[in-house]
């Protein structure tokens, strides 16, 4: 980027009105049941979910609660907009490093912990690099109190959602909360 391009798009954030700062909470499907999840969701105050999944769909039926027609038509009944943003998913080829770290490990997708720091490095060159974190939360629009970022895995720091709530919160000092939701602690 030159440097009148840069001067530019520093004018243009410096005119972008200021938001309220929302609440993000990052949340992912694995190890919970339909009841559970939207439970969790309530609980938490999630009024703008936005899923960064690439693929939205899951296979079999412990979690076809959250494929795209379901989990949207069940997140309209409880008034929580949806918004797809598959331009933050990781690639194929980045998933394909973080497929490679993983069965070197000899770690199932849903086990995984952590992620490979290959992958979180790629992801953040790839998705993070151009990412502008003011109209990310701009185009969410003013409604958005509590924002829920989305993907399947179960902790946070095995998904790629916790690198971009954590530029969320390093760009704009929003506060992130993570949900690890399972059966045994919604009741």
């Amino acid at each position: 980027m030159s440097e009148s391009e840069q001067a530019a798009r520093l004018a243009s954030l410096r005119e972008m009105p200021t938001l309220p700062a929302p609440k993000l909470v990052t949340i992912g499907v694995y190890g919970s049941d339909e009841a559970s999840f939207f439970a969790a969701l309530q609980q938490a105050g999630v009024d703008t979910f936005v899923d960064i999944r690439s693929r939205r769909g899951l296979r079999g039926a412990a979690y076809a609660f959250a494929n795209s027609q379901r989990l949207q038509a069940r997140l309209a009944e409880l008034g929580i907009r949806y918004s797809h943003r598959p331009e933050l998913a990781p690639s194929s080829q980045t998933r394909g490093q973080q497929a490679v770290a993983d069965k070197a490990a000899k770690t199932a997708k849903r086990q995984r912990s952590v992620l490979d720091p290959a992958f979180a490095a790629a992801y953040r060159q790839e998705r993070l690099a151009g990412f502008d974190s003011r109209q990310f939360i701009a185009d969410l629009g003013p409604e958005a109190r509590v924002v829920a970022l989305f993907c399947v895995e179960r902790e946070p720091a095995a998904c790629h959602r916790s690198l971009l709530a954590t530029r969320l919160q390093r760009d704009l000092g929003l506060l992130v909360e993570h949900l690890i939701v399972d059966e045994t602690n919604m009741e």
